[in-house]
């Protein structure tokens, strides 16, 4: 990824180094690591990709009104137990929420390398901001730029402790992004795939649940998950988080149009990464067997086949997950 001289984002905060009290975990989901004993799905914290699991259970120019996203045919609603998830809510204005608990400092070295990947992540973020404040724009809306958090172990969000175990989520309560850079190492060397695009699609990833919390689908999934069972639960996250793939797919299609910054090899890389962090291969490194109604993210195969269809694509309307039958 061509990414340096690109403006980097003041939208980050840095917090490595700092430790704090412990809190409940939070709802949603987080991209998840496997821990070395088995497990199912869950609801971990947040709303991102791969993460050690304390229980393993954890654009281009669209030129379409928002409320296409989620018309047509399909599973949605009709009692079928999954939301009738068509016209998105108004957008919510900006609220800061408190956290609550004192905190220590613990300050660590920030290696040279951790500062180069950091400039790396800001100028990412920037990207989907000027991808997304564009589409919002065009569909007369405005977006709502978050906050991306560097933390280092674990961290106070306005969704309760997030800890490194669970990887990079996305707390919709504060509107921000967590990430601890310890986890692109996990990326590389546990699930062989490197490069900075996968790191890139990481970051687009958590940002594509930003952009489901500004267009009302993330609160019309949260509040169709506590009338369901878990199995059903699980179902409605896994649309929720191949979602989530296809807006980092539609992303990559609009910087590489718009700014020209990817590079040969790039999409394999985010492809890679995809399919590295997919339910089924998790659960067959961990527990050595498959129990797809236990998924939360989505399958290898999936992931990597949203993601591609937002990036050949590069419309909102290709990332209908919740009208489809087959995913």
């Amino acid at each position: 990824m061509r990414w340096r001289g690109q403006r980097e984002s003041e939208n980050v905060e840095d917090r490595r180094g700092q430790r704090r009290g412990f809190g409940f975990p939070f709802p949603g989901g987080g991209m998840r690591v496997p821990s070395s004993g088995g497990g199912g799905g869950g609801r971990g914290g947040g709303s991102g990709i791969v993460g050690l699991l304390i229980s393993l259970g954890l654009v281009v120019f669209f030129g379409v009104d928002p409320s296409v996203i989620m018309q047509g045919p399909g599973p949605g609603g009709g009692g079928t137990g999954f939301p009738d998830i068509r016209l998105p809510q108004q957008q919510p204005d900006a609220t800061n929420f408190p956290v609550p608990g004192g905190q220590a400092q613990i300050e660590r070295p920030k290696s040279a390398d951790e500062d180069d990947l950091k400039k790396f992540i800001s100028v990412v973020l920037a990207t989907t901001e000027d991808s997304w404040t564009r589409t919002f724009r065009e569909l007369g809306a405005r977006y709502r730029e978050p906050k991306l958090v560097l933390f280092s172990g674990y961290v106070r969000s306005a969704c309760g402790t997030g800890m490194a175990a669970m990887g990079p989520f996305y707390c919709p309560a504060d509107e921000k992004v967590y990430i601890d850079l310890d986890f692109y190492r996990e990326l590389k060397n546990r699930f062989r795939a490197p490069g900075d695009f996968a790191q890139a699609y990481v970051v687009a990833h958590e940002v594509g649940h930003h952009v489901q919390k500004q267009l009302g689908i993330a609160d019309k999934v949260e509040a169709a998950k506590r009338r369901i069972g878990r199995k059903e639960g699980n179902a409605l996250q896994v649309r929720m988080e191949l979602q989530a793939d296809c807006l980092a797919g539609v992303w990559a299609h609009r910087m590489e149009a718009d700014k020209g910054l990817i590079e040969p090899g790039d999409i394999d890389e985010a492809l890679g990464a995809a399919s590295a962090i997919g339910d089924d291969r998790i659960q067959k490194q961990t527990q050595g067997y498959v129990v797809p109604d236990s998924f939360t993210h989505g399958s290898s195969e999936q992931r990597v086949r949203w993601f591609r269809r937002g990036y050949e694509d590069g419309a909102l309307q290709a990332c209908d997950t919740f009208n489809t039958e087959r995913l």
